[in-house]
């Protein structure tokens, strides 16, 4: 017996709501692609992602979500999301699965 049923049990004659399905992500696409690019800031490899012309919230989001799926650090800046460590090829494969195009450059 799940909990479903417990609660019907419990209180029959209530209707439950309908929950409305929620997109997961409900981040502005854009039709230019993202950069994707590559470069060393102090001797250390950082991944650089720029061209988004949404609204900055929405690509602060999408910075803390990257940041979470790969468990690394970075940052948001200059509406540049700068990711530690050289993550392109995870990085276009995430963006793609949301639906972005993601343009790599260089290496």
């Amino acid at each position: 017996m799940d909990l479903k049923d417990q609660l019907k049990n419990l209180f029959p004659e209530h209707i439950p709501e309908e929950t409305p399905e929620v997109e997961s992500s409900n981040i502005w696409l854009q039709d230019e692609p993202i950069i994707c690019k590559y470069e060393k800031r102090k001797g250390k490899p950082m991944t650089i992602l720029e061209g988004y012309t949404g609204a900055t919230e929405d690509f602060k989001i999408l910075a803390k979500e990257l940041k979470t799926k790969l468990s690394v650090g970075g940052s948001f800046k200059d509406d540049k999301i700068v990711i530690q460590g050289d993550y392109r090829d995870k990085i276009m494969a995430i963006l793609k699965e949301k639906g972005f195009a993601v343009k790599r450059v260089g290496g």
